[in-house]
């Protein structure tokens, strides 16, 4: 009986964080690893980040959006 053996669909990539359990709001380039040119937070998925991580990032990213140290929206809309 021959045993098949399934390939891994894409490719693991290693998590931006780290072990780090802490996400700081003043890191700035940090942060904008993780929104994209429009300003959105990226989803779990493209970031590659833990549920828990991806919570952190997202309140980093608020409180930083709040302060005036990263913008709403990226670019003007006319």
């Amino acid at each position: 009986m021959a045993v098949t053996i399934r390939k891994q669909r894409g490719r693991k990539r290693p998590n931006p964080l780290g072990k780090s359990r802490y996400v700081d709001y003043l890191n700035l380039p940090l942060l904008q690893h993780f929104i994209n040119e429009e300003g959105k937070i990226l989803p779990r998925r493209l970031t590659g980040v833990s549920a828990v991580q991806q919570r952190r990032i997202a309140k980093a990213i608020k409180y930083a959006r709040h302060l005036a140290l990263l913008p709403f929206v990226g670019y003007d809309l006319k």
